[in-house]
């Protein structure tokens, strides 16, 4: 089976299914699916999502990138964000959680992760594990929790919040670092669609220019933030149940 989703209005959309696994079986195609901003989706995009198993959207964005606010926390932390989308809803059907992982209010925080120009690339991941624990634990426990089906987590462009919670995901199901590596380079080419229908710039050559002053790239910041790291022990430790990791693993891996 395909991980392409070609959805009509889906950009930069995935399903988890079909990476390889220390045990040698490869993970369950339509338990999770990662996407980019939904506002292009079409009533037939979303049908199909539902033909194709979505019973629930996880939204990963900062309230102010979903609706209109006074101020913007995400702009003040000197963060990219596109402009507010009309519409937000999902089809009946299909429920829909806004569980925003950035901890945007922590401006001092995002400063210096912007600061370090960390932001927009795997760079970012390492030092976000390490403060921002109880985030990553919210959304996994919102991801297991979830109903029945198929659930698709994303953000702005799909690429690094949404990349993240891959990692974690696809960590915790025993995927191979190269494999976890390989699915966030697939958004390098699968994101430039979006841009172009939002008449923003694509920032593929700056993003790739700064890793390499760092002596990487992509495949290999994703490579060093899974060095040695245990996803099971830090979800545990996050405050994640057991119970919790264990549904998960069973809708990524299991075939019955």
């Amino acid at each position: 089976m395909s991980r392409a989703v070609n959805w009509e209005g889906f950009y930069n959309t995935r399903d988890l299914g079909g990476l390889p696994t220390g045990t040698g079986r490869p993970t369950r195609h339509g338990a999770f699916f990662r996407a980019a901003d939904l506002r292009f989706v079409t009533d037939a995009g979303w049908a199909q999502a539902r033909e194709s198993g979505v019973r629930t959207v996880i939204d990963l964005r900062n309230a102010d990138e979903i609706r209109l606010t006074a101020d913007s926390p995400t702009a003040l932390a000197g963060s990219a964000q596109f402009a507010v989308a009309a519409d937000t809803t999902t089809p009946s059907g299909i429920d829909r959680l806004e569980v925003p992982l950035d901890d945007i209010d922590d401006v001092e925080f995002w400063r210096y992760v912007n600061g370090e120009r960390l932001n927009g690339t795997p760079l970012y991941y390492r030092v976000f594990l390490e403060r921002k624990a109880e985030r990553c634990a919210a959304v996994i426990e919102a991801i297991a929790r979830s109903a029945p089906g198929g659930v698709l987590f994303h953000c702005g462009s799909g690429r690094d919040r949404t990349g993240l919670v891959a990692l974690l995901l696809l960590a915790l199901a025993g995927v191979e670092p190269g494999a976890i590596a390989a699915d966030y380079d697939l958004s390098a080419e699968a994101v430039k669609p979006l841009f172009a229908a939002m008449g923003a710039q694509d920032q593929g050559q700056v993003i790739e220019a700064l890793l390499a002053e760092r002596g990487t790239t992509t495949a290999g910041a994703i490579r060093d933030t899974l060095e040695g790291f245990d996803a099971e022990r830090y979800l545990l430790d996050a405050g994640v149940g057991r119970g919790d990791l264990d549904d998960i693993r069973h809708r990524l891996t299991n075939r019955d």
